[in-house]
């Protein structure tokens, strides 16, 4: 009788570790099959859209929790380079697709780039809180930032910041920004920029340090604004009135440095990709778009 219990003991126990492995390797299966369903889009480029992308992304996995958006930074440049080695499904672009990169994308995946508008935004001039300049033209900021440009002074634009700040400190961004080349070929007609500037990696940097100098002028995208900083209103040419960066003056495009911002691919998108680039031409995606400090797409544009 001892025996008989201790082999159904001995039967239980191992038919027990039998349901128990068959769970566990269920579970497995299961796990690995949510890892299989999860689609992954790449997403990188401009870092004047960085943040704006970031909020787009966090937001989509609520609405499609079985897709990831990841999102990386570097530059308009880098977006599309990493477009055309197809590292990357969208590259953000806060410029237009160089004809150069149009042909190399063509080249490498056999597709045509797809330019998408996702909405808009004007490159500010940024000044310390505490600088009194009313306006600047175009042309003054070619003197200021171009090469061979003769203003270096604030008090040679009637600007008074005492001895001490009186020298002009320069605030640019790195060559691989989709900011710095629509700057060099809107305001300095394509030419180089001065040497001596302070070159930041990212828009944010750009108005951050001009927030903590008094002297500095810079710019960057209107949606980095802080309390630190004021926007001058911009002349297209000496003598114009001058104008505000405002959502009305950039839509109809009044204000000299508006923009569109992008949403690049290789070919029509698909799947995946196309579902995503919809949801954000939604009022949803739009949203944010806002709330970003930027503007969303009309209606019509939609």
């Amino acid at each position: 009788m001892k025996k008989v219990v201790c082999s159904t003991g001995i039967l239980l126990s191992a038919l027990a570790c039998v349901l128990l492995v068959a769970g566990c390797r269920k579970g497995n299966q299961e796990a690995r099959k949510d890892v299989v369903k999860k689609t992954v889009i790449s997403d990188g480029g401009s870092d004047t859209m960085v943040n704006l992308a970031q909020e787009w992304a966090e937001a989509y996995q609520k609405v499609a929790p079985n897709v990831s958006v990841e999102v990386s930074g570097g530059g308009s440049g880098v977006g599309m380079r990493d477009l055309m080695q197809g590292v990357i499904n969208i590259a953000n672009c806060s410029r237009d697709v160089e004809p150069k990169e149009r042909e190399q994308i063509l080249k490498t995946t056999g597709k045509e780039p797809k330019s998408h508008i996702v909405g808009h935004d004007a490159i500010a001039i940024y000044v310390h809180k505490d600088n009194p300049i009313a306006k600047i033209s175009s042309e003054q900021l070619a003197a200021i930032f171009g090469e061979g440009g003769t203003v270096e002074k604030w008090s040679q634009l009637g600007v008074d910041l005492g001895a001490e700040n009186d020298t002009i400190i320069r605030v640019s961004r790195q060559n691989s920004s989709g900011t710095y080349l629509y700057f060099r070929e809107h305001v300095l007609a394509k030419k180089d920029f001065k040497p001596g500037s302070r070159d930041m990696s990212g828009s944010k940097d750009v108005v951050e340090l001009v927030a903590r100098t008094r002297s500095a002028i810079g710019y960057s995208g209107m949606g980095y604004a802080t309390p630190g900083v004021r926007m001058v209103p911009v002349a297209p040419k000496a003598g114009d009135e001058p104008v505000t960066p405002s959502v009305e003056n950039v839509l109809s495009m009044k204000y000299p440095l508006a923009r569109s911002l992008l949403m690049v691919t290789a070919g029509e998108p698909e799947g995946a990709v196309k579902a995503y680039l919809d949801w954000i031409h939604s009022e949803e995606g739009q949203k944010i778009v806002e709330h970003a400090g930027y503007i969303p797409l009309t209606q019509a544009e939609r």
